[in-house]
């Protein structure tokens, strides 16, 4: 259990990154202090852990009338939700969500590409004589 944790924490580091990077790029976006920063990466990742995959089955036929553009609706959704959540994270608008949401987006995966390149593949091994259970 504990082999996930650096990954866990590096992904969580790259988000509070973004975050920051985030809220000195877009006025709309601001953070009271350094706690609240790292409370809202962590609870960003578990909205799209848990909470943005709900979204995007119950909006299924929206998704695909839009080509998947509402995808980028729905990230700018778990923006406001966690500003909502925490006290001294502040999101000024959905447009400042939506176009922040894009760039954390790919900022996060520029920082993550760089830092996890030299990490080994996650693979799925089948089990010993093919039983699964």
């Amino acid at each position: 259990m504990l082999d996930h944790l650096p990954p866990f924490l590096l992904h969580w580091g790259i988000t509070a990154v973004s975050l920051w990077v985030a809220s000195h790029i877009f006025q709309g976006i601001k953070f009271t202090s350094a706690p609240a920063l790292i409370v809202s990466a962590l609870l960003l990742g578990f909205a799209n852990a848990i909470v943005k995959p709900l979204l995007i089955v119950l909006t299924l036929p929206l998704t695909l009338l839009t080509f998947g553009l509402f995808l980028l609706v729905i990230n700018a959704l778990m923006m406001l939700l966690v500003s909502s959540l925490v006290k001294g994270f502040r999101v000024s608008s959905f447009w400042t969500a939506f176009f922040a949401s894009i760039f954390i987006s790919v900022l996060s995966f520029l920082i993550g590409s760089f830092l996890l390149a030299d990490s080994p593949p996650y693979t799925i091994e089948m089990p010993h004589r093919g039983i699964w259970l």
